[in-house]
């Protein structure tokens, strides 16, 4: 096979071109569980075979529902698209009522749960799924099948079935449906054909120095489409790549894989800050001192400006005394992170960079099958506070720019979806007669080349007296800081800006001890005024780089902070603006009056 064209040609393209002793691994136990190139084709072909001896058909839904990735996600993946069916991956997060939306609205007929934590939480919605057939468990449960006691290797005429299925599919057909996160209302379900995503993976896999002796990190959930495809793109390189167990277990896990490359969310990167904080405030006396100067240090790091010979000097003095404790952590080998699904703070990237270990931003949404522009590795191919250079084949353009260049980010690409699912009226709104998917959010070029997101176009809002404010750009300011671990800015047609901030509470606390702060519960603590002096001289220092009418005037802090779970984030850890500001109405009025 020379080339792939459609989803799961990838590994029978990693089978020709360098197949794997070991293509996939993940945790089982106190040892790994692993998968060469040819027995994942096996299992996949006989999922395949099962699949087709439960009655399913090309043309049926399948949905998948857990936490995180594993070879077993990719066995149920790929021989449901190999015979035609269409895959529906389902965020472990969701509501029971968004499940039984999704279930009901694509009529799956099968799905897979990964564990019995899942179960009960599908188990509320079962009864209004009638054309729901078979439910499996992904690992051992207490009570359900797994879809393994199923597997047998298929006859002859059942093999030649799998076969004419597998020639039959074009690389225009729908392989999945995925729903949008939904920071507003219900979601939607985004349409992409083998073409959108195997467009995408040939776009990435030029700019990411992958290839078949690299060893890979899977630790996001597959049910997104950015971990989704990065993971197929990591095979197609001819990559092993190993999935992260579980939360828990991550920091241990890459220890022992010691990988070269992984995909982050930036709430993983600010929790590995968290951590470095947590250890300089354990440390006593010089050590303190010498970890809070290196962060300092590596913070300012200037990137793609020249680096001078005193500035050079201290940074190597901060490698060999801090920084390669932070790459030991991560395993020693780690070449790059790439990190997408929402705003990275630029200080971050700084501080990662002067560490070496290069953070990679890029751009994309599910319904560009994601990746729209990435920050290259290639020296002057990165910009700190931007979101990099479109991808090879993917057209940007900025549509009704101001006087400053940002306007409505325009994508237009073989990646872009096919449309939404059952709704044709948000598919003509979405996407223009010619082809350009309208993204919805703000943005601007800075150099000509590197694209800049400076908010979603219907976040931003005026304050009474006219001025634009733009809520995500001051979020990602405010959360920069770090004594705030969220926050949602608030002033749309009111006099001010102000902003609901929940602590970092592990920060706070440390804080407390080492100024003599009596610590007793969160919820006492946000109305200790020690902390709220403190907290607003940390917005008085953020104020400083802001104009004077989008500086916060009022804040209120929180004692819980926001999770998806509650439905207060989106799957990606995005604000669901509407949700909280009618959570916390009361919050918010209190501040305006």
């Amino acid at each position: 096979m020379r080339d792939f064209t459609r989803l799961f040609d990838v590994l029978h393209f990693q089978n020709e071109k360098y197949p794997r002793r070991v293509a996939l691994g993940i945790r089982e136990g106190k040892g790994w569980k692993t998968y060469s190139t040819t027995h994942a084709l096996k299992q996949i072909d006989l999922y395949s075979g099962a699949l087709l001896r439960l009655g399913l058909q090309k043309g049926d839904f399948g949905a998948i529902m857990a936490r995180g990735g594993s070879p077993q996600w990719n066995f149920s993946d790929l021989a449901m698209q190999q015979i035609g069916m269409i895959v529906a991956p389902i965020h472990a997060a969701y509501t029971p009522d968004e499940i039984a939306y999704i279930l009901k609205e694509t009529g799956a007929k099968i799905i897979f749960l990964e564990n019995d934590v899942l179960h009960q939480k599908f188990k509320k919605v079962a009864d209004r799924l009638p054309d729901l057939k078979f439910v499996f468990s992904m690992e051992k449960s207490f009570g359900l099948p797994t879809f393994e006691e199923n597997l047998q290797p298929p006859d002859e005429a059942l093999e030649q079935k799998i076969i004419a299925l597998r020639d039959s599919i074009r690389t225009e057909d729908l392989a999945t449906v995925i729903y949008t996160s939904g920071t507003t209302g219900e979601p939607k379900g985004v349409m992409l054909s083998h073409r959108n995503i195997v467009s995408n993976i040939k776009s990435t896999i030029t700019l990411v120095p992958v290839s078949f002796d690299k060893i890979c990190f899977s630790l996001l959930p597959l049910s997104h489409i950015f971990e989704r495809m990065v993971t197929y793109a990591y095979m197609a390189t001819g990559s092993t790549v190993y999935y992260a167990r579980d939360v828990e277990s991550v920091s241990d896990d890459m220890q022992k894989v010691r990988p070269h490359f992984f995909t982050a969310v930036p709430r993983l990167l600010e929790r590995m800050e968290d951590r470095i904080l947590e250890i300089a405030n354990e440390r006593k006396g010089f050590r303190r001192k010498l970890i809070r100067w290196a962060v300092g240090l590596a913070r300012d790091f200037p990137g793609h400006r020249e680096i001078s010979l005193n500035y050079n000097f201290k940074i190597w003095l901060a490698d060999l005394l801090v920084f390669r404790k932070w790459r030991k952590a991560l395993g020693g080998k780690v070449e790059g992170v790439m990190v997408g699904a929402a705003a990275l703070r630029q200080d971050l990237c700084r501080m990662f960079a002067a560490a070496k270990i290069p953070v990679r931003e890029g751009y994309g949404l599910t319904e560009t099958s994601p990746v729209v522009s990435f920050n290259r590795f290639e020296p002057g191919g990165v910009r700190f506070g931007t979101v990099g250079i479109p991808v090879p084949g993917v057209e940007v353009k900025i549509e009704d720019a101001d006087e400053n260049g940002a306007g409505e980010i325009w994508v237009k690409g073989p990646n872009v979806m096919m449309g939404y699912f059952k709704k044709p009226e948000e598919t003509a709104a979405a996407i223009t007669p010619d082809g350009w998917l309208k993204t919805g959010d703000v943005g601007r070029f800075v150099e000509k080349k590197f694209l800049e997101i400076t908010d979603r176009k219907k976040d931003i809002f005026k304050t009474s007296d006219g001025k634009y404010v733009s809520p995500q750009r001051l979020e990602t300011q405010l959360k920069s800081s770090p004594f705030i671990e969220q926050c949602l800015v608030t002033g749309y047609r009111r006099p001010f800006v102000a902003a609901l901030l929940a602590p970092n509470f592990t920060v706070l606390r440390q804080w407390c001890e080492v100024n003599k702060v009596h610590w007793t519960s969160p919820q006492f603590m946000v109305i200790n005024p020690k902390v709220e002096k403190k907290m607003q001289a940390e917005i008085d220092r953020l104020n400083e780089g802001l104009s004077n009418h989008e500086r916060i005037r009022k804040f209120t802090l929180l004692h819980e902070s926001w999770s998806a779970e509650s439905g207060e984030l989106s799957s990606t850890l995005k604000n669901r603006r509407p949700v909280l500001e009618e959570r916390f109405r009361e919050e918010i009025e209190k501040m305006y009056k």
